[in-house]
């Protein structure tokens, strides 16, 4: 009886969503390994990366086994671990710049980040907000009072991310969700007018009352003139688009790349983490950030597909929230290393090296494969229930 149940449970999990996903890590792990020979202080993060990997698969059956409505269920008390989780930032974060981003266990071989995993926790959060505003009438969403209710729980994650550890990159990544999920929900398009006018006046308004000089107008102004600041503020982008563009059609070779292999950290700087794409570029070429790209394109269509196919408002939500946010941060990181957006500290999803963002992946594609496992068959695909 036990092993029917566990060979049913395999034979509904989404294998072809976790094909892709392997697939793009595993091209992760290959441009990690070419990006880190340069150092002998690097030579062990291929390893850490290939741990967090086969961490990741086993947590992507786990969550493929928790149906997403138990975090509806238990909102209350994901709110508060979530809220602890990153506050616990202001005590024990760790990270440079400035910033705390990170916290370190020395029973871990990697960092834990935790605006990266509480996205996990946002996610169901904000589909619980938007089906709940909206479970009478689909009309009452787009309230005052119901938007004035998800602009806070927004500016709750935001604030506490960005006043606790200075983490532009992943609160621009929590509103785009808000937005993407907001938008998927039918909230009135006016909002979103209105949000994008009020964001290009508030950014107005900074640019002329911020020093010309102040750090995050900078890093807006060097993409604006790259002749600006190519020494300093510009240098990390100026030299990945010179190795973007020195990699042509089909690249200089894996393992042969002339800034990749380079031992100094300064000829591409961050070239395994935010730089990976211009490390494939180079070495790999069109083709390859086109191979690198489709694999990405496909897992977000996948979770796409599966949204359209939930069982309830709810569940289409979680599926639709995570395919947003693995959009945006890919649209983000691609456009920082072609120079065209600000640095913001963003990797490229299953790409970069990070055991923290890998797990924290593959435990959201598990939980866009736990939707699919409970989605409706094609002649019961109305789902007017809200719950």
């Amino acid at each position: 009886m036990i092993l029917d149940s566990i060979k049913h449970f395999f034979k509904r999990v989404d294998w072809v969503l976790l094909t892709l996903c392997l697939a793009a890590s595993g091209f992760g792990l290959i441009l990690v390994y070419s990006a880190t020979r340069f150092s002998p202080t690097y030579h062990s993060l291929p390893l850490k990366q290939g741990i967090a990997i086969i961490l990741g698969v086993i947590v992507y059956f786990l969550t493929s086994h928790i149906d997403p409505e138990l975090f509806s269920q238990h909102w209350k008390g994901v709110l508060i671990f979530s809220s602890l989780f990153i506050g616990s930032l202001a005590i024990f974060g760790t990270g440079y710049q400035g910033n705390k981003n990170w916290l370190e266990f020395s029973w871990l071989p990697f960092n834990l980040m935790p605006a990266e995993i509480v996205k996990l926790f946002f996610v169901p959060l904000l589909a619980k907000q938007l089906v709940y505003l909206q479970r009478r009438n689909p009309s009452q969403l787009s309230r005052v009072s119901s938007v004035a209710q998800l602009v806070a729980h927004l500016g709750w994650f935001c604030g506490l991310i960005f006043v606790i550890s200075g983490d532009a990159g992943s609160a621009l990544v929590y509103a785009a969700i808000f937005v993407i999920m907001c938008w998927v929900a039918g909230l009135k398009r006016r909002w979103f007018l209105l949000g994008l006018g009020g964001a290009a006046a508030g950014g107005f308004a900074l640019w002329h009352l911020l020093p010309p000089d102040n750090y995050w107008i900078m890093r807006i102004r060097v993409v604006l003139d790259h002749n600006l600041d190519p020494l300093y503020r510009g240098w990390n982008q100026s030299r990945s688009l010179l190795a973007i563009r020195s990699g042509g059609w089909t690249g200089q070779g894996y393992l042969q790349g002339v800034l990749t292999q380079n031992p100094s950290k300064h000829f591409l700087p961050e070239r395994y983490t935010d730089f990976i794409f211009s490390t494939c570029a180079e070495e790999l070429g069109l083709v390859g950030c086109m191979l690198l790209l489709g694999l990405l394109a496909a897992i977000i269509l996948r979770c796409i597909y599966v949204g359209l196919s939930a069982r309830n408002a709810y569940s289409a939500l979680v599926a639709m929230g995570f395919a947003g946010m693995l959009f945006f941060q890919v649209l983000l990181n691609t456009g920082m290393c072609l120079f065209v957006l600000p640095v913001v500290g963003i990797t490229l999803p299953f790409i970069s090296y990070g055991g923290s963002s890998i797990i924290t992946l593959f435990a959201a594609m598990g939980l866009v494969s736990s939707v699919k496992m409970r989605s409706l068959p094609s002649w019961l695909s109305d789902r007017t229930d809200i719950h």
